[in-house]
């Protein structure tokens, strides 16, 4: 179970943190990541972190976007900066199980989105 907190409405150049908080899931090295679905597009990959630390990153957000986990609240945070309205979609938490991939369909576990709107 994945929930999405945090989404908004800013300013381009403004920073936004969402959060996806995870609760009973089962036991095993989560590969948590963010996607996110513009009006009238496909759902694409944002980042990805393992348990490990490994990260991959959209090239579109490549050293704007920063994602990070907090396991003793087993929360994961998807930090943006210096947002531009072509950011905003519903951006969505993501789990599997084992490595890194940028594969919507490698994902089992989802979350119900939280809608991020970047006005110019």
């Amino acid at each position: 179970h994945l929930v999405e907190s945090g989404g908004g409405l800013v300013q381009a150049g403004d920073s936004l943190r969402l959060s996806c908080a995870a609760s009973d899931q089962p036991p095993g090295p989560l590969t948590m990541a963010w996607f996110r679905q513009a009006p009238g597009k496909d759902r694409n990959f944002v980042a990805a972190l393992t348990t490990s630390g490994n990260t991959d990153y959209a090239d579109s957000v490549k050293g704007r976007f920063t994602i990070s986990r907090d396991n003793a609240k087993d929360t994961v945070y998807l930090q943006m900066n210096s947002l531009k309205p072509e950011d905003t979609a519903v951006y969505y938490c993501a789990a599997k199980f084992f490595g890194i991939s940028r594969l919507r369909s490698m994902y089992t576990y989802w979350g119900q989105g939280t809608q991020v709107t970047v006005s110019s």
